[in-house]
């Protein structure tokens, strides 16, 4: 399957992006910033996912972009790369770019078709590997280093785990944060209307996360601490709410665990939405349970959006949330832990509005978008300049 536009120029050169899925999610959605900034005048893009894509393609403003579908079956389907092999022949990118190891197969074909310059983002880890100690995982990303020109690491542990486990030099790896639209995420606490009937009023205090309903964003344990908040301050049965905002395997888990709680009543799953930065406004402090994380994009778009955050001390997280001036660092799967950080902003309404504050104030300063596009132009474009003057033909040529 593909959703063919127009070509565009074919002398400009073409980066094929290689991702799982185009769904809903962070990895998906720093793509799509990135396809619709980088200049016209110097990339062309194809995505091509190794399964389908969904409706979140509507996302990508550009007219000249292909997405291809190549339907892989569940396991290792070894047509796969004869596909790519013969997708990579047809279209000659410039540029491979695939992103986390669902993706890094496709770097022994863009090889063998003799795309110059091969780069593999890494973003973040699934429930499979939490913490990257997985042998199998390990030795599957070191036999495909050779064929990899250069990596890009969305955060400092990441880049730690390339050259430190995977044993990439370090002069081949870029870090690059995501970067968020301060404009589309932005503090306006207008938008109460857009939630249940029973989470608006003056004194509500909402609590929300936003993510995919799977065990590695493990929302189980935020309901749980939920739960711990609502005994353990007696006023926050009238006064607190929680949204889970997203879609997943996991909702009818956590509908139950809601019920057997008893807070059912107290907790909105919102489904997925389209209309995400309204809903965050809505919110009052912003929680993510995860796991594992690369560099969340849901973190940087609360903060911009001003609300305190309460994450675990997990990936990238530490590098996003400063504990004690944007927001609260907790241990993973400790929703006692948990509890307590989020008493804290019901006990002080004024520490909501400073740890808000402040995490807009960094939003602004350490997470632009427009930092974030410069960044892959600066690697795309070092890339291209020394293949085309002979000087380097990458680290697996």
């Amino acid at each position: 399957m593909s959703m063919a536009k127009e070509a565009g120029d074919s002398t400009i050169p073409l980066v094929a992006h290689v991702i799982y899925r185009l769904d809903f999610g962070g990895l998906e959605n720093g793509l799509v910033n990135l396809v619709n900034h980088l200049p016209r005048s110097r990339y062309r893009h194809l995505i091509v996912c190794l399964t389908d894509f969904t409706d979140f393609a509507q996302r990508i403003e550009r007219d000249d972009v292909e997405l291809i579908a190549l339907h892989k079956r569940p396991g290792h389907d070894w047509r796969l790369y004869r596909d790519l092999y013969r997708l990579f022949r047809r279209y000659r990118p410039a540029i491979v770019h695939s992103r986390n190891l669902a993706a890094l197969e496709s770097q022994l074909p863009a090889w063998l078709a003799g795309v110059p310059v091969r780069i593999h983002g890494e973003h973040g880890r699934d429930m499979s590997d939490p913490d990257g100690t997985r042998r199998r995982y390990i030795l599957q990303r070191r036999m495909l280093r050779p064929f990899v020109s250069h990596y890009i690491a969305l955060s400092g542990e990441l880049e730690d785990y390339l050259t430190g486990r995977i044993g990439v030099d370090r002069g081949a790896v870029t870090r690059i944060l995501n970067g968020v639209d301060v404009e589309r995420f932005r503090p306006d606490r207008r938008n109460r209307n857009l939630l249940p009937q029973q989470f608006q009023g003056a004194g509500r205090i909402v609590f929300g996360t936003v993510g995919r309903l799977d065990p590695v964003k493990d929302q189980l344990t935020l309901v749980r601490a939920f739960a711990l908040l609502l005994n353990k301050l007696p006023e926050a049965e009238q006064t607190c709410r929680l949204a889970l905002i997203g879609d997943g395997g996991e909702r009818e888990r956590l509908e139950n665990e809601a019920g057997q709680l008893g807070i059912g009543d107290h907790v909105w799953f919102a489904g997925m939405r389209s209309d995400v930065p309204a809903l965050l406004q809505a919110l009052d402090v912003f929680v993510l349970p995860s796991r594992a994380e690369g560099i969340s994009n849901t973190i940087m778009e609360a903060m911009a959006s001003g609300l305190p955050v309460v994450a675990t001390a997990v990936g990238g997280n530490p590098e996003l949330v400063v504990d004690g001036e944007t927001g609260r660092l907790v241990p993973p799967v400790d929703p006692v832990a948990m509890a307590d950080a989020m008493c804290e902003y019901v006990a002080a309404s004024s520490l909501r509005c400073a740890h808000g504050q402040g995490a807009r104030r960094r939003a602004e300063e350490a997470f632009s978008l427009e930092a974030m596009v410069a960044a892959y132009d600066g690697v795309y474009q070092k890339l291209l300049g020394r293949f085309e003057s002979g000087e380097w033909q990458g680290e697996g040529s």
